[in-house]
């Protein structure tokens, strides 16, 4: 559906989902994401969410948040939304996972999050997209940064992950700093 020279992004498919099990089980993946702890999720479960909301009918995002799979070379390796999008103040939050840790440090997480900038800006008129990342997830926040967002605020001692609490930082980018940035 979008696409850019080094990924695709496009609907989540039944065929996915094995991946998206192994990259929601695999422990390193689950706490580079930071925030939540980490549960076991079951292929069966997954599966059985994915039936549930595709037996309602309609579009992805109808609901105020869009999912899209994300390929690099042609391979399912994570996913990305937006998600609590406010009709009305034209804002919604972004998450990102790349789940396969073979294209960690590929450039894949940058190229996909200004694919869905792009969507949010330019196809839904968004005003604002924000996000939440763990305070020690250093790596995403220079990725967040080089694709223009600013940190808002910080939530100290906010996070329990890996042993220990960390911050929560807030992010966020306006549609005029998105313009300078991608132009």
């Amino acid at each position: 559906m979008l696409q850019n020279n080094n990924v695709r992004l496009r609907a989540i498919g039944r065929d996915d989902l094995p991946a998206l099990a192994r990259f929601n089980n695999d422990l390193e993946v689950e706490l580079a994401g930071g925030g939540d702890p980490p549960w076991p999720q079951a292929l069966e479960r997954l599966t059985a969410e994915y039936e549930s909301k595709w037996s309602q009918g309609g579009r992805d995002g109808s609901t105020g948040h869009v999912e899209f799979a994300i390929e690099g070379d042609g391979q399912f390796i994570g996913i990305c939304a937006l998600f609590n999008v406010d009709q009305t103040a034209r804002t919604a939050e972004l998450g990102i996972t790349i789940g396969d840790k073979t294209a960690w440090r590929q450039g894949y997480g940058r190229s996909a999050i200004t694919l869905l900038l792009n969507y949010a800006f330019t196809y839904h008129n968004l005003h604002k997209v924000t996000l939440r990342v763990n305070g020690r997830n250093e790596r995403a926040i220079r990725a967040y940064r080089a694709c223009g967002f600013v940190e808002e605020g910080r939530q100290r001692q906010q996070v329990w992950s890996s042993g220990s609490y960390d911050d929560l930082v807030y992010m966020g980018i306006l549609r005029q700093e998105w313009t300078a940035v991608s132009q």
